[in-house]
């Protein structure tokens, strides 16, 4: 069969297994010339990084290029896990479950250990199950990375499943995105979200289930010395701050870096290890493809920062995160990590200074529906969406037929 994209309400719905197999593909390549580069030295070539990762939302995105730049440039061991739909002969599975599939069959081609788990990690049956691996195999975690990105999650002890929601809190927001399907701009509005759901936000996407994480795998004995654990958040500029940071997905972020700083000092006591949010930069996701002003903001941010040689993906980021923020130490080891005021790495430093800022919101206040490809890097900001579901990747023939949907 031939496939192409199907885009729904600037949704794409279905996914590309060759597409995001490449994909993944191109990522390895790059931290693999990154480590060479730098002159990393993976674990078994004596090097001191990452010995043993946990990844919890392994499957696209941050979570993906964290795995990635662990198992590839630092030569950990990995766990993944997150909730994928598997494809079947004739069905297109999640683009996540393709990605989870080429992770695994590049790690296992360069002789690395990886498990990569369909499950619910917000369950008390996934930690358990993800201990015994560890015990299985004799394994200490060294590094948690907590990537969850979830609509939903039911809370493991009462069986209550809790709903969030992107919305702003005392008004209504309003603002211009980009329209996928048209090129052209859309505006489009968030009502305020009641007490109930600002509270429900909190209890899917806050540090609640990360706290869980790390307390169980510590009482079970299977965190190493030293041990690290990092999640991940967004700030964002001004403009974006009404529907995002202080709008209910902003609550959620804020008791997440609160969580932070509690699992901080639990865990520099107890293992001699630490605990940080790293904010990093604005990306195109399924969810920021449908957040008002966000696809537009995005759009004229990577125009400037690419004019600027600054631009960065997912793997660049968490590279950089990796190689320059946590594991700067003699020989790779796991170093003093540089931090702002509240303990939270910034890897959205580049998109945050000053003159880029600047020159996003001189772009932002002087685009129109004539100008929209002048002022915005569309062609950039429409490859991104693409190729998180596998389409629009150099390499591919799209026109080539797919014989299966449950291979790559």
């Amino acid at each position: 069969m031939i496939i192409k994209p199907m885009v729904r309400s600037n949704i794409c719905i279905n996914a590309h297994p060759i597409g995001c197999a490449k994909e993944v593909e191109h990522q390895i390549d790059y931290v693999k010339q990154q480590k060479t580069k730098r002159g990393i030295k993976s674990t078994k070539e004596g090097g001191e990084g990452p010995k043993f990762v946990l990844v919890l939302g392994c499957s696209t995105g941050y979570g993906l290029a964290s795995r990635i730049s662990a198992a590839f440039e630092y030569g950990a061991d990995t766990i993944g896990i997150s909730y994928e739909k598997a494809g079947t002969e004739t069905k297109g599975g999640t683009p996540g479950w393709y990605n989870n599939l080429a992770f695994d069959k590049a790690a296992k081609k360069d002789g690395l250990f990886s498990e990569t788990f369909s499950a619910d990690a917000y369950s008390h049956e996934t930690r358990k199950m993800i201990i015994e691996e560890a015990k299985k195999h004799g394994k200490k975690i060294d590094l948690i990375i907590y990537s969850l990105a979830s609509p939903v999650r039911t809370d493991p002890d009462t069986q209550v499943l809790y709903k969030s929601v992107l919305k702003p809190i005392g008004k209504t927001y309003a603002g211009v995105g980009i329209d996928i399907q048209t090129n052209t701009l859309k505006e489009s509005a968030a009502e305020p979200a009641n007490q109930e759901e600002i509270d429900n936000t909190v209890k899917v996407m806050g540090g609640a289930d990360w706290k869980l994480w790390i307390d169980q795998l510590s009482n079970a004995g299977v965190l190493a010395e030293g041990c690290r654990t990092v999640a991940y958040s967004y700030i964002g500029p001004e403009l974006s701050h009404a529907i995002y940071r202080d709008g209910t997905i902003g609550q959620a972020k804020k008791d997440l870096e609160a969580t932070a700083h509690q699992l901080n000092k639990e865990m520099k006591a107890s293992l001699g290890g630490a605990a940080y949010v790293s904010v990093n930069k604005g990306l195109v996701t399924r969810s920021s493809a449908v957040i008002p002003i966000i696809s537009l903001y995005l759009s004229i941010l990577f125009k400037v920062m690419k004019a600027k040689g600054t631009h960065e993906g997912c793997i660049e980021q968490m590279e950089r995160l990796f190689s320059e923020r946590l594991y700067t130490g003699k020989n790779c080891a796991a170093g003093e990590v540089l931090v702002d005021d509240e303990n939270r790495i910034r890897v959205d430093d580049w998109e945050m200074k000053a003159d880029i800022q600047a020159e996003v919101d001189k772009l932002m206040a002087s685009v129109t529906n004539e100008n929209l490809a002048e002022v915005c890097d569309l062609d950039g900001y429409k490859h991104d969406f693409y190729a998180t579901n596998g389409f629009d990747i150099a390499g591919v023939d799209y026109n080539a037929d797919v014989s299966r949907m449950d291979e790559i």
